[in-house]
């Protein structure tokens, strides 16, 4: 397996317009604030709102793969994002009405341009050098959040919060209109299979899922632990808080969790990228429970950093490996639906895990972190027992039934396949 000079070009300039894409798109951190401050609304009013936006970014990730397999990633991409690019541009025309319309909808387009851009990755890299393709992308959104935080505070302050809704907007026509331009219109398209099944029809998605048990074992692992890993944006400031450690704290350990993402994420997908990857998230998963696990040893500076490096350190082994894993495992004509599952339970993970915490907080203080690190312990510990299993019947790194080919039982789209064969001949040279 090579470097970057396997990922495709195409995966490149999708990557360069996340980047710009991810400067802009920041409505959603300034949501309630906007809500209750210009919009006049209530706590309660606006944490309604909200909630029902998150119930659409959800349904959105959720559903998004089954509009790509059966119309084409890419082509849901552009409809995608053009739509909630639309949405939210008028939202400072709207009337408050008509926002638990215009934002549960923009909300649920942006659910499914994240379930497709993620598919069209993996419909147009061939298996063997996803997971560097993956880094890329979230590299390219890491460096992206890292300068849109300081932007919108500026903008928010220093014009006024419509603006950030109107720079989303042109953020999300501008990905559209870049994707058209930059992807080739054969790359993602509708999964053409050839051969079939048994009687001749393509595997649904249950049954190709039920023939890969260590696929279903990761995606409840990523659920458990997505939403113990959550806790940092949610109840562990809460934590610093009570214990006399100011948001100035809260504030630098993000900027080192940021930071070190930026800096390793891209590397250590390349440094690994031979190894098991249900070792490598397994692993990561551990040491997210080990994040939370010290802070059972106090509250102080020192248990609060060791907490966010372990945690840091988690995430960079398990996000990138565990999106590559999935996609390997799928068949070619249920790849986007996979990459629904995936978005899917990863982004319930941050749904629930606010109302979960803050709600066993409030119950019981002192029991949430032994619980936080006992979960993400017995995830990080099926993750590896799978592993083992897939290693012991002889399937690591594949997962399919025996005897099955990359793809399931259908030969790789020709269009997938000349997109992947294309972009690998112009690739820029690898960093």
């Amino acid at each position: 397996m090579g470097g970057l000079r396997d990922v495709p070009r195409t995966v490149w300039l999708l990557a360069a317009g996340t980047f710009v894409n991810s400067v802009v798109s920041v409505s959603f951190a300034y949501l309630f604030l906007y809500l209750t401050g210009p919009r006049g609304l209530g706590t309660g009013e606006a944490g309604l709102l909200s909630g029902i936006g998150g119930v659409g970014l959800v349904a959105g990730n959720f559903t998004g793969g089954w509009y790509g397999d059966r119309y084409g990633h890419r082509r849901v991409l552009l409809a995608a994002a053009a739509t909630a690019g639309v949405l939210l541009a008028a939202v400072p025309l709207l009337p408050t009405a008509a926002l638990y319309l215009a934002l549960p909808l923009a909300e649920y387009a942006a659910g499914v341009q994240r379930a497709a851009n993620s598919a069209l990755v993996a419909a147009v890299v061939p298996e063997g050098a996803r997971r560097q393709a993956y880094a890329l992308v979230r590299t390219a959104g890491n460096g992206g959040f890292a300068v849109a935080p300081v932007l919108a505070a500026l903008v928010a302050t220093r014009l006024s919060y419509d603006w950030l809704y109107v720079a989303e907007g042109a953020g999300g026509l501008a990905f559209a209109w870049w994707t058209a331009r930059m992807v080739p219109a054969r790359a993602g398209g509708a999964p053409r299979a050839s051969g079939g099944a048994r009687h001749g029809k393509p595997q649904g998605l249950w049954p190709a899922l039920r023939a890969r048990p260590a696929v279903l074992v990761l995606l409840a692992a990523i659920l458990v632990t997505d939403v113990v890993y959550r806790q940092q944006y949610s109840t562990f400031p809460v934590f610093l808080a009570d214990h006399g450690l100011g948001t100035e704290v809260y504030g630098a350990l993000l900027a080192i969790n940021g930071g070190v993402l930026l800096c390793l994420e891209l590397p250590a997908a390349l440094a690994l990228r031979r190894h098991s990857p249900l070792h490598i998230v397994g692993t990561g998963l551990l040491l997210v429970a080990a994040g939370y696990g010290t802070l059972l040893l106090g509250a102080g500076l020192g248990t609060a950093v060791a907490m966010m490096a372990l945690l840091t350190l988690g995430e960079l082994l398990y996000k990138t490996p565990a999106t590559a894993y999935v996609a390997d495992q799928a068949p070619v004509h249920v790849q986007g639906r996979f990459q629904s599952l995936y978005a899917g339970v990863s982004i319930s993970g941050m749904v629930l895990a606010a109302p979960l915490g803050g709600a066993l907080y409030e119950w019981a203080p002192g029991m949430l972190w032994p619980v936080a690190a006992g979960l993400g312990a017995a995830a990080g510990g099926a993750v590896l027992w799978v592993g083992r299993w897939e290693r012991a019947v002889g399937k690591e790194g594949d997962g399919r039934p025996e005897g099955a080919k990359p793809g399931g039982d259908h030969v790789v789209p020709d269009a997938a396949s000349a997109a992947a064969g294309a972009g690998r001949r112009d690739v820029p040279p690898g960093t």
